[in-house]
């Protein structure tokens, strides 16, 4: 570990404990060898930042040129998750699919950051998947990648660490970060979110995914079906046959038996990662969770993160 991350994690860390903040252990666990931390070992970050409509209500709201540049607790969206993710030793690089370069003017701390070279920029494609395909082209076929969304301003370095601690030790291609409903419904009373709802109990996704190389796969099957990806029972109508969508109306679907399943249709393995904070699980799609999000910031401040490449 070099002696910059070092630095900035023992600044993290003091500070955490100031606040009462529970710190992550900065080393791997004890049954990850420390010869782990190697390059190939590392993850590149892959950001989702497209601005896909002229009506957005958190543009709307804000009055922010497009979506990821809207201030939250004073800071647009974008430059809060490009904080955590470069706070993180196990992130080797990163990069940002959107905004239109049209717009990236209107974020000066964005755009020194891709004239630097500290974040490499990408146009965005006409979907989601799309532009996660382009991005994973840009990228070593041999290097797990993280994905993520511009709209996860509650992302923190924590979160991220947690995340990718844990991906790296599962036994699969490909890693999704959940949450359970009782863990929103308990931080966060009346918060709606996205819950699939199955025999073991609800769960919420964090916008949080890793891809081994044998997992890049998993997202040209996302292409087909992100379009439902709101509406659960949908979604699971288009994967399988009718008697799993009653499986899953009726409760009985659990969540071993929905990833077997994925698996089957898309030839990866893919398993949870459930995350402590109930704060991976909110995104920022619209003005009540823009609202949400400012509230919990000034409840419980985030401090700021130290790039590894601070700029002028």
């Amino acid at each position: 570990m070099d002696t910059r991350r070092q630095h900035a994690y023992a600044q993290y860390s003091e500070k955490s404990r100031q606040q009462g903040i529970q710190t992550l252990p900065y080393i791997w666990k004890n049954a990850v060898s420390n010869q782990q931390e190697t390059t190939h070992q590392k993850f590149a970050a892959l950001v989702l930042a497209a601005d896909r409509t002229t009506n957005d209500p958190i543009t709307l709201h804000t009055g922010a040129a497009c979506k990821a540049f809207a201030p939250v607790g004073g800071t647009p969206m974008i430059i809060r998750v490009l904080d955590s993710l470069a706070a993180s030793n196990l992130v080797d690089s990163i990069v940002l699919c959107g905004p239109p370069r049209s717009r990236l003017d209107d974020c000066p701390p964005l755009k020194r950051r891709i004239e630097s070279g500290e974040v490499k920029w990408l146009p965005n494609m006409d979907t989601p998947g799309r532009s996660a395909e382009q991005g994973l082209h840009h990228l070593p076929d041999d290097m797990p990648v993280l994905l993520t969304t511009a709209d996860h301003a509650l992302l923190t370095p924590h979160i991220v660490q947690n995340f990718l601690t844990e991906s790296l030790i599962t036994d699969s291609d490909a890693t999704v970060g959940i949450v359970t409903e009782k863990q929103m419904a308990a931080s966060f009373p009346g918060s709606k979110r996205t819950v699939f709802r199955l025999r073991d109990g609800g769960f919420c996704g964090c916008n949080l995914f890793t891809f081994k190389p044998g997992g890049r796969a998993l997202v040209t099957f996302w292409q087909q079906v992100e379009g439902m990806r709101k509406k659960p029972w949908r979604l699971i109508s288009q994967i399988v046959g009718p008697d799993i969508v009653l499986s899953y109306l009726f409760g009985r679907l659990s969540l071993e038996k929905a990833l077997n399943i994925l698996a089957a249709k898309s030839g990866v393995r893919v398993k949870t990662v459930l995350l402590p904070e109930a704060r991976a699980g909110i995104d920022v799609d619209k003005v009540e969770d823009l609202l949400l999000a400012e509230s919990i910031l000034n409840k419980a401040p985030v401090p700021f993160y130290k790039r590894r490449k601070p700029l002028n």
